[in-house]
């Protein structure tokens, strides 16, 4: 028989509150938002203490529960979000599909078997992020950052595979305008 492994209450907000809340807030973008969730996420792991069965570490099991109370959070403010409108697409593409002039991606240079700068980046993509909308910003977390299968994200937003694809796609497109102007061009 393996060593039954016990949980410690006591101590999870010293030992993971820190974690956890930089885990939550690079997913939700608000502070008060993250606040909440941790706090949440810590009253559901004691509620289910009881059914802990030590197959995962503390550490990863209160993890698990704070990425299900994301995905809730995202469930409930799918009710709030605000579909994004045909005429953004007009920013990139005109009546045939084809690009404007100004909006055609830039080269990027990069090498790409090169390791990226990664500090940089990732700040650059944090400020991208949080510039998206709301409905946006939560399907690429839930997608890229959370990696949930398309379908699951389609049901828990509430929202048609077709409307997930276009949102996706524009998603893609200001994300990418917004790098180029506050990485690429560093």
């Amino acid at each position: 028989m393996g060593i039954e492994k016990k949980l410690d209450p006591d101590n999870w907000v010293d030992k993971y509150s820190d974690e956890l809340y930089r885990y939550t807030l690079t997913r939700v973008t608000y502070s008060n938002f993250a606040e909440d969730i941790v706090q949440e996420t810590f009253l559901s792991a004691l509620r289910a203490k009881d059914s802990f069965k030590g197959e995962a570490s503390e550490k990863n099991w209160l993890y698990t529960i704070c990425k299900n109370k994301i995905i809730d959070h995202f469930r409930t403010q799918s009710k709030n979000l605000v579909k994004p409108s045909a005429a953004e697409e007009e920013i990139y593409f005109d009546k045939l599909g084809h690009w404007w002039e100004a909006s055609t991606p830039n080269k990027w240079g990069l090498n790409y078997s090169q390791p990226i700068e990664t500090k940089e980046f990732y700040n650059s993509l944090e400020l991208c992020k949080n510039k998206l909308n709301a409905i946006q910003r939560s399907i690429f977390v839930m997608k890229y950052m959370e990696e949930i299968e398309t379908e699951n994200i389609c049901k828990i937003l509430d929202i048609k595979p077709s409307n997930y694809w276009v949102i996706i796609h524009r998603c893609k497109l200001h994300l990418r305008s917004c790098l180029e102007k506050n990485w690429i061009n560093i």
